[in-house]
């Protein structure tokens, strides 16, 4: 009897053990007198257009903008990635990226003018199209084929209130 209960303890440890490797990929919280886009290095606010990408080995990625995240996924694939976040536009709790809705509208305001938001649902998606007139909601696989093409007129309206304000970014 006794060796069926060793059996039966070295089985549980052994499933406990196995249950304790799944890796755990958190989000970190924004700094924003530190921390600046991967891509454009921009200043990244703590606010809803911020995102993050964390790696399988824990390295950070920060980015000002859905579009900027798209474009380092594009630059070094998406093999190494232990999870990706967006922010919920209402709420600016993280999300992870595949679970989020999108909404793109070539007139809506983001960073670095990519117009694309993210919602923690469709139903918030299509709440902010219907009370805006305008948008189209997508989901992160129909994301994936978007032409990301950033509004030329709105980054030079940004570049030149930039300019106007006197801040300098690296």
């Amino acid at each position: 009897m006794r060796k069926w209960n060793v059996l039966l303890l070295l089985l549980v440890i052994g499933v406990l053990a196995l249950s304790a490797c799944g890796e755990k990929y958190e989000p970190l919280a924004i700094q924003e007198d530190v921390d600046v886009c991967a891509i454009c290095n921009m200043q990244v606010k703590d606010n809803a257009y911020a995102t993050q990408i964390i790696t399988k080995d824990g390295k950070s990625y920060k980015f000002d903008d859905v579009g900027c995240m798209n474009e380092w996924k594009k630059r070094n694939g998406t093999d190494n990635i232990g999870m990706d976040y967006v922010r919920d536009y209402n709420s600016k709790d993280w999300i992870e990226f595949k679970k989020a809705s999108f909404v793109y509208d070539e007139s809506l305001r983001t960073p670095m003018a990519y117009g694309v938001i993210s919602f923690k649902d469709a139903a918030s998606a299509k709440a902010f199209v219907t009370e805006q007139g305008a948008g189209k909601v997508l989901s992160a696989e129909e994301l994936a084929s978007h032409d990301w093409k950033q509004n030329k007129d709105m980054m030079m309206k940004h570049k030149h209130e930039h300019m106007s304000e006197g801040s300098s970014h690296k």
